[in-house]
């Protein structure tokens, strides 16, 4: 029996798969708990429209992310922060920082676990960040670290 899938299942397959089932198990198993549908002409139909409209916010959302890291590269973080000598700071810059900084002065929200920074900052002077905005879209901050 032609089957397509609601959840995943392990061993069985994917969310939105069309798959062959044996009879009682699609009847006595998958059917009663909602896994999943009869592939029959209405609910094929309903799926591919499903997977058009996933596709189609899927490919909005990139072209977002990708407008969102561009304009990340135009912007400028400055942290002012008290330094001892020779420009090392007291206590250190993290990505938690830089987030704030960013919503504060650009009033734009980076969530701070999507920061990238090998090490926090521990010098004045500037650096560009790492900004993961989507899967496989990354972005540049500028961020200028000065003394008061």
């Amino acid at each position: 029996m032609k089957i397509i899938l609601k959840a995943d299942i392990k061993g069985v397959g994917k969310k939105g798969e069309m798959i062959n089932a044996s009879d009682g198990y699609a009847r006595n198993y998958l059917f009663p708990r909602e896994l999943a549908m009869e592939a029959n002409d209405g609910n094929i139909k309903a799926l591919e429209h499903q997977k058009a409209k996933e596709t189609k916010r899927k490919s909005e959302e990139l072209t977002n992310a990708k407008e969102f890291a561009k304009k990340l590269g135009e912007l400028g973080v400055m942290i002012k922060v008290k330094t001892g000598d020779n420009g090392k700071l007291f206590g250190s810059i993290t990505s938690k920082d830089i987030s704030e900084e960013v919503k504060k002065q650009h009033g734009v929200d980076i969530d701070k676990k999507k920061i990238v920074l090998e090490d926090a900052i521990k010098v004045t002077g500037t650096y560009d960040i790492d900004v993961k905005v989507y899967p496989e879209v990354h972005g540049k901050l500028k961020v200028t670290i000065v003394a008061l």
